[in-house]
C-alpha cells in the first residue's frame, strides 16, 4: 500500500457559534488532509512537532483515532500547539486569525532529530506539504526541506505542493515568490488554486499562472467552481458537480480536494477523474462547520478506471 507523509503544523481550533460562544477542535491545512487521506484508506503519517501539554496529548489521540501516523510527530517539553479562531459571514467564507509564532511546529527543521525525520522521507511514496508548511521555517529550515525533498525525488518519491497561501505567514512576498518558486521546481504534482497564486502574481490571467507552474502535473483550481489540468499528454478543464446543500464553512475545501485528488491518483484514477474526486468531497466539505466533517458524511468513492500516477524522475 502506498505511504504519504504530509507534513506541517496543526492548531487549536475555535469556531463561533451563536452569540459569543466557541467551539474548540484542532485544525490545520496539512493536518486536515492527512485525516481525510486516512478516511480514503490511504496510509499516511502526520510529521510534525507537538509540546507536552494535554492539548497536544488530545490532538496525537485524535489522530490515532482517524488513522494517521504519528510515530514522527516530536514532542517538546515546555512547549505548546499555535491557536486560530475562524469566523464565517452569511455566505460561509471564512476569515482566520492566528496566534501561532511560537508555536511548537515552527522548531522542526531545527532540532537534534530533523536530520532522521528528513531521511525518512525517502521511505514515502509521496511527500505533501504546502505553502503555509514552508512558511514555518527560516530560510536555512526551507533549504533543509527541500534539499531533502530532492533526495528523496531521485529514489521515486512523489513531491505534492500545495500553493496555500497566507500573506501574513511571510515577512515579504518577494521571499514567498522565491520560496514557491523553489518549491514548484521540484515538484511533480502543484495543487494550486487561482486565489493563492494571484495574491502573488496579481492580474495574471489562468494561463499565466499555469504557464508560471513547470511541473509536470498542475491543478489550478478557479474562482468558480472548476479547475484547469495540465498532465503529460493533454490537459482539459474538470467542473464541479452542483452543491445542493447550504454552503455552510469553506474552511477546509482545498484541503480535502487535495486528499481526494492524491486518494485517487494513488488509486489509479487519472488526473481528470481525481479532480472530479477532489471537487466531488470539497462540495461535501462545505456543508459542514469547521475543518473535518463527521466521518458519516464522508461521500462515497467512485471505482478509478486508469493506471497508476507515473513515479518521479530525474
Amino acid at each position: 500500500m502506498p505511504r504519504v507523509a504530509s507534513i506541517g503544523e496543526c492548531m487549536i481550533e475555535l469556531r463561533q457559534g451563536p452569540g459569543a460562544l466557541y467551539t474548540r477542535s484542532f485544525g490545520g491545512d496539512t493536518l486536515n488532509t492527512a485525516v481525510y487521506l486516512a478516511r480514503l484508506d490511504v496510509k499516511v503519517d502526520y510529521l510534525t512537532v507537538l509540546g507536552d501539554d494535554t492539548l497536544s496529548d488530545e490532538m496525537i489521540a485524535a489522530w490515532t483515532e482517524e488513522g494517521v501516523g504519528t510515530r514522527p510527530v516530536v514532542r517538546l517539553p515546555g512547549m505548546l500547539p499555535g491557536l486560530y479562531m475562524i469566523h464565517t459571514d452569511a455566505n460561509g467564507e471564512r476569515q482566520f486569525f492566528h496566534w501561532r509564532e511560537n508555536s511548537a511546529a515552527r522548531q522542526l527543521m531545527d532540532l537534534p532529530e530533523t536530520d532522521d525525520l528528513l531521511n525518512s522521507l525517502l521511505s514515502y511514496d509521496v511527500v505533501y506539504l504546502s505553502a503555509i508548511t514552508l512558511s514555518l521555517y527560516g530560510e536555512s529550515g526551507r533549504a533543509r526541506l527541500v534539499s531533502a525533498l530532492s533526495r528523496a525525488r531521485l529514489l521515486g518519491t512523489r513531491f505534492v505542493f500545495d500553493t496555500n497561501f497566507r500573506a501574513r505567514g511571510w515577512p515579504d512576498l518577494n521571499i514567498a515568490r522565491s520560496v514557491f518558486g523553489a518549491a514548484l521546481e521540484i515538484a511533480d504534482i502543484v495543487l494550486a488554486s487561482t486565489e493563492d497564486l494571484l495574491a502573488l502574481y496579481p492580474g495574471e490571467s489562468a494561463a499565466e499562472l499555469m504557464a508560471r507552474i513547470p511541473s509536470p502535473e498542475v491543478v489550478l483550481r478557479l474562482a468558480e467552481p472548476a479547475s484547469l489540468l495540465r498532465f503529460p499528454g493533454g490537459s482539459a478543464e474538470v467542473r464541479a458537480e452542483p452543491v445542493t446543500k447550504r454552503v455552510i464553512d469553506t474552511t477546509a475545501a482545498g484541503d480535502s480536494f487535495a486528499a481526494a485528488y492524491i486518494a485517487a491518483r494513488l488509486a489509479g484514477s487519472d488526473p481528470i477523474e481525481a479532480a472530479r474526486a477532489g471537487h466531488r468531497l470539497a462540495g461535501v466539505v462545505v456543508c459542514y462547520p469547521g475543518a473535518i466533517i463527521p466521518a458519516y458524511a464522508m461521500p462515497l468513492r467512485k471505482r478509478s478506471r486508469s493506471t497508476a500516477p507515473r513515479k518521479a524522475s530525474q
